[in-house]
């Protein structure tokens, strides 16, 4: 293995990376809007006060908030996305902030407009949704306002947190610049004794590799400069917590969870349960981390050998076949789907996909309506590396759809949804390669990617969960949070969801909260775990060829938030209210583990 030769930004090949110029054609354009809508903000004062004076005021209020927040996200998303390919862009560094500052300023200026609505009271906003055909549109908008009434403020403390959003955003901005920008981890070594380059962009690529020497410092130096920060990183995510707890209680809400999940209408039971059939199932993992150990032929399985390869010569593909694997997978969708993600990969340059020096660690799906839905990755030509192009092209299918359907005040969609769209996709393409490539090396691949992905969803992330929910519980009781506390919960937590087939490095293992800022988006994490196990159920009725499965699927990705998360699945044919799709997830995962270890022993 040799040292990884990592670019500048400006060596990276234009028609490689996402298509900025269509967004604003120069920086000197953003710069004008900027000040254009810095400027046109104190014009929504002139409704200040006078939302209930009649039906026709109240409707061009609401189109003057919504068209501003159309412009705002656009300017931010340009910001981000810059900063995201190259954070030690200090020009694009400042951009973010300037823009995330502008969201508190723009959330200020319409902080009085909820208020207001209530104030109209429900049944004169009842006989005005049906008189006024512009306002018609708001009838979820407003019957959702009137169902959170008991946790909103006044407009001056509304005011107050929309003015906030910007200094909160601090402890992740921070948590990324650390990571990102700051931390330079020491060589990994080849088993010949090769320096091998570590960065956020390659650990993931060395962890593969089958080399273990490489994998075992590779992981090692990695965590090891986390822990040189823990004292730092622990009070970053505790500032972050008591955040979360401070906007509980301004909303009166009995709990962080509460306030979470209340947002978007989802009952308590459905994180809990979660918890509990994870709990449940921790035996196939188990089962899992036995067969891998068995089939690395080790004495001891380390958490460096959770994605070692288990058979030589794993494929390597082309971004171009990738695109067309993932295309075709999708074809149940219909011939439109397809040729739109097609489109999108291969000539309006959706995803900036090479590594450069400074490029943000992982993978994401990111725009605003009036752009395309853009990818930041890097692809690396690794089963895994295409795996993760469908995931982000669900989320950017998703959006696009959404965007096209609906109006400004149902354009975005909860995270709760965005983690099915993804999932989806890689389902969908795992089973298309499966049945079109009989080769057992290539099956075990794939199989593998499969694992990886659902260690990812369905065991990472709800020990994260686990993590997350005690820690913001701590918080409410008052009690302090230090790295060392922190470092000891995540280990414990990891080491009985290993179940003793796991060599426990403690401080390592137990330092992974740092590892994701996810944790910064307060009980982001069980959603991932929820999210695929929507995604299976979907992919199979579609796989299955259940009438009207797939297009029902494709209205699921167009309600946005037209509907309540729970109500849009259930549009597409899942219940997520039960436990009967997360059960179905690791029978899924039973089944390829089963599926495994006839083809490796």
């Amino acid at each position: 293995m040799s040292s990884i030769s990592i670019p500048p930004r400006s060596e990276v090949a234009r028609e490689h990376t996402w298509n900025a110029e269509s967004v604003y054609p120069s920086p000197a354009a953003w710069e004008a809007e900027y000040a254009a809508i810095a400027a046109a903000l104190p014009g929504l004062a002139r409704f200040q006060g006078r939302l209930g004076e009649s039906a026709a005021v109240l409707a061009d209020a609401l189109a003057a908030r919504d068209g501003l927040a159309r412009r705002v996200g656009k300017l931010v998303f340009y910001a981000r996305m810059s900063y995201s390919v190259d954070t030690a862009d200090q020009a694009a560094a400042a951009l973010q902030g300037r823009a995330m500052g502008l969201v508190g300023q723009a959330r200020a200026a319409a902080a009085f407009v909820e208020p207001e609505l209530l104030a109209i009271g429900q049944a004169t906003l009842a006989r005005w949704l049906q008189e006024e055909p512009r306002l018609a549109v708001y009838a979820h908008s407003v019957a959702d306002l009137l169902r959170k009434a008991p946790h909103l403020r006044s407009g001056e403390v509304e005011e107050v947190l929309g003015l906030l959003v910007d200094p909160f955003a601090g402890t992740s901005t921070t948590a990324s610049t650390l990571a990102d920008a700051d931390f330079r981890f020491a060589p990994a070594r080849a088993a010949d004794g090769t320096p091998v380059k570590v960065t956020q962009g390659t650990l993931d690529t060395i962890l593969s590799g089958p080399d273990r020497e490489a994998r075992r410092t590779a992981w090692e130096h990695y965590t090891d400069t986390y822990l040189a920060f823990r004292n730092t990183l622990a009070n970053n995510l505790a500032t972050s917590l008591r955040q979360n707890v401070f906007a509980m209680r301004v909303r009166h809400h009995p709990s962080t969870l509460a306030a979470s999940l209340f947002e978007h209408n989802i009952p308590l039971e459905v994180f809990h349960n979660l918890s509990d059939v994870f709990r449940r199932h921790l035996p196939t993992w188990h089962r899992y981390w036995a067969l891998r150990r068995r089939a690395l032929a080790v004495d001891t399985l380390h958490p460096y050998d959770i994605w070692a390869p288990l058979v030589p010569g794993k494929p390597e593909v082309g971004y171009a076949q990738a695109v067309a694997w993932i295309a075709q997978a999708l074809a149940p969708l219909g011939a439109e789907y397809a040729a739109t993600l097609r489109r999108g990969c291969l000539e309006e340059r959706w995803v900036d996909l090479c590594p450069n020096q400074g490029k943000m660690a992982g993978a994401f799906s990111y725009g605003s309506p009036g752009t395309s839905p853009f990818i930041m990755m890097t692809y690396d030509g690794t089963l895994e590396s295409v795996s993760t192009l469908a995931h982000e092209l669900g989320h950017s299918m998703h959006s696009y759809l959404t965007w096209r359907t609906q109006p400004m005040i149902y354009t975005d969609y909860a995270l709760f949804l965005a983690e099915v769209a993804s999932n989806f996709h890689q389902a969908m393409l795992r089973a298309h390669l499966l049945a079109t490539n009989p080769d057992p090396a290539f099956q075990v691949a794939v199989i593998e990617e499969a694992m990886s992905n659902f260690h990812r969803y369905l065991f990472i992330m709800p020990t994260l969960a686990r993590f997350e929910l005690e820690m913001h519980e701590r918080v409410e009781r008052g009690e302090g949070l230090a790295a060392d506390l922190m470092i000891e919960r995540m280990a414990d937590l990891f080491a009985e969801s290993y179940g003793g087939e796991m060599s426990i490095d403690r401080p390592r293992v137990g330092i992974t909260w740092a590892t994701f800022s996810h944790l910064y988006s307060d009980y982001y994490v069980y959603q991932y775990a929820t999210g695929i196990s929507a995604a299976n159920a979907l992919s199979q009725r579609i796989l299955a060829g259940t009438p009207g499965a797939a297009e029902a699927y494709v209205r699921f990705l167009s309600a946005g938030s037209s509907l309540y998360p729970l109500d849009a699945l259930k549009l597409a044919g899942v219940d997520m209210a039960t436990t009967q799709p997360v059960e179905a997830a690791f029978a899924v995962l039973a089944g390829l583990v089963d599926r495994l270890e006839a083809l490796v022993g």
